[in-house]
This record gives structure tokens, sequence and C-alpha cells, in this order.
């Protein structure tokens, strides 16, 4: 059964150095209030897994959190590039940084292999691309049945995965509303799992269309945090700040204008 913890303890708890960690989230829901208390926490040397990450990992790998990334394109959505990602490929600021790229398709195999508490995911990808060439992580494997021959990358089974999402209730039931992306597959593939919700109620209401009701069973710990999804949008609380991804392009691209972002979070070293 989930722990109703609030968000600085739960970090506390369970997220380590030099875990592999998940901070997913599709467009929406995205766990802005829970990576930034990574960032104030200093953790060191994560490896940071998600399917198109933005702003939010941009903001990790600049402030040093971060060793390895894990993902399927990464951008400043609709605006440009990452800037501290780039520094950090390109130069080693704060440090060097350890890239292993998938395609969406991959990522998300990886995802429900990870769920299904399989050791790989295979898909109908690759073939006849370089991507192998440049990421040792993906192989080939043949099919006993028809001798085909198809792509195989390894699950993703992260130490800690983290979510956003709308409500839960009081025995840590979490509903998600909206689109869909892979949170629920990341709390099933990770050892442990925190999910932030914008408001902690007496019961969940029925689910509407389209939406995913994640057991309290299935998760460590629920932290309230209301517009915790803040500068994305939590569908049915607000609405995405598209002009804060914008003034982020201009914040992130200079090193010290970065750094004065980050004291004014709490995170500078």
């Amino acid at each position: 059964m989930a722990q109703i913890l609030p968000l600085d303890e739960a970090v506390a708890t369970f997220v380590k150095d030099g875990q592999t960690v998940a901070l997913e989230g599709f467009t929406h829901l995205i766990p802005f209030a829970a990576g930034h208390e990574v960032i104030r926490q200093r953790r060191r040397d994560l490896t940071l897994i998600r399917m198109t990450p933005d702003l939010l990992y941009d903001q990790m790998i600049g402030a040093g959190c971060v060793r390895k990334l894990i993902f399927s394109w990464g951008g400043n959505p609709g605006v440009g590039s990452l800037y501290r990602l780039r520094d950090a490929v390109e130069n080693g600021f704060p440090h060097s940084l350890e890239l292993e790229e998938h395609s969406h398709a991959a990522m998300a195999n990886m995802w429900a292999a990870g769920a299904a508490n399989l050791p790989f995911a295979m898909l109908r990808a690759y073939l006849g691309t370089s991507y192998a060439d440049v990421n040792p992580a993906i192989r080939r494997i043949t099919c006993p049945f028809t001798g085909e021959v198809l792509a195989a990358v390894p699950a993703h089974r992260p130490d800690v995965g983290i979510v956003h999402a709308q409500r839960a209730d009081r025995q840590g039931n979490v509903l998600l509303e909206g689109i869909v992306g892979v949170q629920k597959e990341v709390v099933l593939a990770s050892t442990v799992s925190v999910v932030t919700v914008e408001e902690i109620v007496p019961e969940l209401a029925p689910p509407s269309m389209n939406s995913v009701v994640i057991p309290g069973w299935a998760i460590d710990a629920v932290s309230e945090a209301p517009r915790g999804a803040w500068p994305s949008y939590a569908h049915g609380y607000y609405d995405r700040d598209n002009d804060y991804y914008r003034r982020w392009s201009v914040i992130a691209k200079e090193r010290e204008t970065f750094g004065e972002w980050l004291g004014a979070l709490g995170g500078a070293a």
C-alpha cells in the first residue's frame, strides 16, 4: 500500500545517488515538482530515462544531477534546443554526459517489457538503419517460429519511477486523465514508484474515458503537489504555460542565467 508522504520526504527516502531514475510524462503531467526536489537535494550520478526529455531534464542535467541519459528525441518543444543538455554533450559542462538514444517506438516497447517483467522487448524497427552501429543496446534476434530477424532492446527497469497525476485517494490509488503516456508502465516497471498528484481526495470519482487508475498496492509513495506538473499542464486543472517554454530558451542558453535560475530554485552547489 502506498505511503502518503511530503514530497521532500519521498525524494529523500527513495532517490539516491547513482540510481537509474525515470520522471515520465507525455506533453502533460510532467513531474516538474519532483524533479526540482531531486535538484534541491543535490542528487548526483543519476541515469535518467525518458521519452522526449524536455525542460525538466535540461534543468537536471544543468544542475549536475545526471551522468547518463536514455531517451528518444530531446528538445524544447515548439521552441528549439535544450542548451544545458548541449553544453554537457559538447563541452562537458557541468560534466560529461553519456547518451543512449532510441526511437520512440523502441522506448515504448522497452517500457512495456519492463512493466511485464520481461528482460527485453522485440520490434520490427531499426533493421536497415545505422542505429545499432552507435547504440550497442540494440541487438538482433531470430524468431524461433518463423526465422524472422527482429530488433531486440533491453527492458526499462529503473530503480525509481516518478510520475504525476491528477488525484489520489487516501489509500494511494491514483487516477490519471487526459493524454495517457507510459505512466502506468513506469510504475509497474520500477523497483520503487513515487507519484505526485494535484490533490488527495477522500475517494476517487468514477474514471472518465481514456483514463487510468493505478492501484495503491503498485505504488510506494504518493505526494500531494499542487501545480506539480507546471509549466506543462494537468488536464482539468491548468493549461500549459507556453510563455515559460519560450523563456526557458533564454534562461538556459547561457551558464550565468541558468546559474541564477538554479540558485533561485535552491539547487546551487
